[in-house]
């Protein structure tokens, strides 16, 4: 074991207020590159730090990848535009490797043969329509990239209810410790499982749908008026937050279990 792992998770925050005052004399702020990365986030709070890609430039994504590989071995971009993903791996690789996931907008960075970490955690992904299948990607991609086992079924909505019958099966026979679903149109379908498994079901409200209460505006305020208890819900289309959250429930889960 190494010595890191002993300490706090806040002697991270204890330190940078300690220096805060000596920064501000030495103006080392000024140096600061435009995007700071959180390579310890992880040890302290058990997510790792996710570059979101949206609104950056690809060199500043790159930048950002490769300080947290150099760091911990592993990074994940999201909301990647497709322009910028040959850019990104041109600046990375061969030192560094980079997946693409184009679906879901994702990239994965990594040095050569380190994987995944197995927490032992496991988390099954729904979706509802084919349509929601990019963001319940997201999200398996962050609980996956968190040491989370991952179970995933497609296009399991309300539509054709007799689909989830077999996915839930499998499911609750691989003791799945938590449950992402995503759905747009109506979002139904959290509040439907929520109802027949005894794990936490976290609601994923996807932009898909038209009319009233499009972008997923309908989809979000069904699952957040669900009369089943059990079902916690996050934002639209925020694959991020409901992989990561999942990933943390399940892993804690696990965990417990060795104990």
């Amino acid at each position: 074991m190494t010595e890191s792992s002993h300490q706090s998770p806040f002697d991270d925050l204890r330190d940078a207020l300690t220096r805060a005052d000596q920064q501000r004399d030495n103006k080392t702020e000024e140096h600061q590159p435009l995007v700071r990365v959180d390579p310890n986030r992880a040890r302290r709070a058990g997510i790792p730090e996710f570059v979101l890609a949206g609104n950056k430039a690809s060199a500043e994504v790159s930048d950002a990848l490769r300080r947290l590989v150099e760091a911990n071995g592993r990074a994940m971009a999201s909301r990647v535009r497709p322009q910028d993903v040959s850019a990104i791996q041109d600046a990375l690789q061969p030192t560094i490797l980079v997946e693409a996931y184009p679906a879901a907008r994702v990239l994965i960075a990594s040095h050569p043969g380190i994987a995944r970490p197995n927490l032992g955690g496991v988390v099954g992904i729904l979706s509802a329509g084919t349509s929601d299948v990019p963001v319940a990607v997201e999200a398996s991609i962050a609980a996956a990239e968190m040491g989370a086992t991952i179970i995933e079924a497609w296009d399991v909505g309300v539509a054709g209810l007799h689909r989830l019958v077999a996915p839930l099966e499998r499911f609750m026979a691989a003791r799945v410790d938590v449950l992402v679903v995503a759905a747009g149109m109506d979002g139904v379908l959290p509040s439907v499982v929520t109802g027949l498994v005894d794990v936490p079901v976290i609601g994923l409200p996807t932009s898909v749908g038209y009319g009233h209460g499009a972008g997923g505006a309908g989809a979000l305020t069904t699952m957040l008026q669900s009369c089943a208890p059990g079902l916690v819900v996050v934002n639209i289309d925020n694959g991020i937050g409901a992989g990561s959250t999942a990933a943390l429930i399940a892993n804690r889960a696990a965990a417990s279990r060795r104990v």
